[in-house]
């Protein structure tokens, strides 16, 4: 019987972790230092898609730089970004590792060391 609670336990705290990592840069970070003390594979697989959402992010940042088709690029990054996050998001909140669509395999690979 306590085995069954722990194990229950950590998929709870598997599934804070993973939502907590949507949450901003400060969230990703406490989700880092909580998933280091009770490490689950639902925490690093959510941690691991939210630091590709937040590096596309901020590498769309950078195209703003690019002279009238910049602005319009970032705009229709920065709605993808979001529609992204609110998957992880939902992802997260049921407890699944699913995959973002179209480079949510990129991050699981770009980042395994994590």
């Amino acid at each position: 019987m306590r085995e069954d609670k722990n194990i229950s336990a950590d998929t709870n705290d598997g599934k804070t972790v993973a939502i907590i990592a949507y949450l901003t840069i400060i969230g990703l970070v406490a989700a880092l230092v909580m998933n280091s003390k009770n490490a689950t594979n639902l925490g690093r697989f959510h941690i691991r898609q939210s630091i590709g959402i937040t590096v596309t992010a901020l590498v769309a940042g950078i195209l703003r730089f690019i002279p009238m088709v910049g602005n319009i690029l970032v705009s229709v990054i920065g709605i993808t970004i979001l529609v992204m996050l609110v998957l992880g998001i939902l992802s997260a909140v049921k407890g699944e590792e699913k995959e973002l669509p179209f480079i949510g395999h990129l991050y699981q690979k770009w980042f395994s060391v994590i």
